[in-house]
């Protein structure tokens, strides 16, 4: 581990110690120090990319593929790392689901649920912690 790397986690270790973080916003700290990108490790990467999904679909319903390239030109994702996600927000009841004939064939829409929203609201609450973290940090 680099110098910088073991000053950073002991920085956080002090933070976490006089606040109580949740693990999403753990977890966005941690990506905040590594950066963007193929390195980042993907378990990090799916608690960042759940808050990503419930955003892009807060104004509209969407499916799949749309969601990927949206996501993406931010974080890459691929399909199997995006549908498992969406399994868990549709089983948390965060997303609801409904089908639809698109050119012959049916397509899976996600839509926002209340619940969805809530999480929402949580997970920018963790990234405005994170970022004013992230902030003193970098001082």
């Amino acid at each position: 581990m680099r110098a910088r790397e073991g000053a950073f986690f002991q920085i956080l270790y002090k933070k976490i110690s006089q606040k109580s973080l949740t693990i999403n916003t753990m977890h966005c700290i941690v990506l905040c120090n590594k950066g963007y990108g193929e390195d980042m490790d993907s378990q990090l990467k799916k608690g960042l990319l759940e808050g990503c999904v419930l955003a892009t679909i807060k104004d509209e319903e969407s499916y799949g593929y749309k969601i990927i390239s949206q996501i993406s030109p931010y974080v890459s994702i691929s399909e199997s790392t995006l549908y498992p996600i969406l399994k868990r927000l549709e089983a948390s009841g965060a997303v609801s689901v409904h089908n639809r004939l698109y050119n012959g064939r049916l397509r899976k829409y996600y839509r926002i649920t209340d619940k969805g929203r809530e999480k929402l609201n949580e997970f920018y609450r963790d990234m405005n912690q994170m970022m004013s973290i992230y902030k003193f940090l970098q001082n």
